[in-house]
């Protein structure tokens, strides 16, 4: 593992980092996974969230910015630099932090029918995380308002049914008062 590697949390905008921090989000999620700058910048206030850079050294390696409710963390997004990826940052970032903390974790994926889905499945499950047998529908954060599938995985272990709709409420009730939503519905379990 490399020792050089820490976590510094953005506190706002201003913070050193951010604007790189900011492009790596952009290029690394499609429109329906990100929110807006206002609704980030909004966040920041809430102790519930903690968006951190993933630092090797002096340089941003990556991004890390995750949700913490009663029982679970929910890491909302995860992402390594392009000029630094193939280095096991994003593996050894999230190895750390899994070891760090003592609640579950929680993440959404796509659906593992494209490749760079399916590669992103396998390196959840070599670190541990385990799919969760439900239909998980989530919304855009900001317009158009697509719901869309993902699939939720948990480490070190499958969520109970009570898990799994904590986590969807919380999505709905926390995560999302930050987007371009006015009410929410989703996300949603189907069982």
């Amino acid at each position: 593992m490399n020792t050089d590697l820490r976590f510094i949390p953005f506190r706002s905008t201003a913070d050193k980092g951010w604007e790189q921090a900011w492009a790596i989000y952009q290029e690394s999620f499609p429109p329906c996974e990100k929110r807006s700058l206002d609704n980030y910048v909004r966040a920041f206030d809430d102790p519930a969230f903690a968006a951190e850079g993933i630092w090797l050294g002096d340089r941003l390696a990556g991004i890390f910015f995750r949700w913490r409710d009663e029982g679970f963390h929910y890491l909302e997004h995860l992402a390594v630099s392009p000029a630094m990826r193939g280095h096991n940052i994003g593996s050894e970032a999230l190895a750390a932090f899994c070891r760090s903390v003592v609640e579950p974790v929680v993440l959404e994926i796509e659906p593992p029918v494209e490749e760079i889905a399916i590669r992103r499945l396998h390196f959840y499950r070599r670190l541990g995380f385990v799919e969760n047998p439900c239909r998980y529908i989530h919304p855009s954060y900001e317009e158009p308002f697509a719901p869309h599938p993902l699939v939720l995985m948990s480490y070190p272990a499958p969520f109970t049914t009570e898990q799994l709709h904590r986590t969807a409420d919380f999505v709905r009730e926390r995560v999302l008062r930050y987007s371009g939503h006015k009410s929410l519905t989703e996300p949603r379990l189907e069982e």
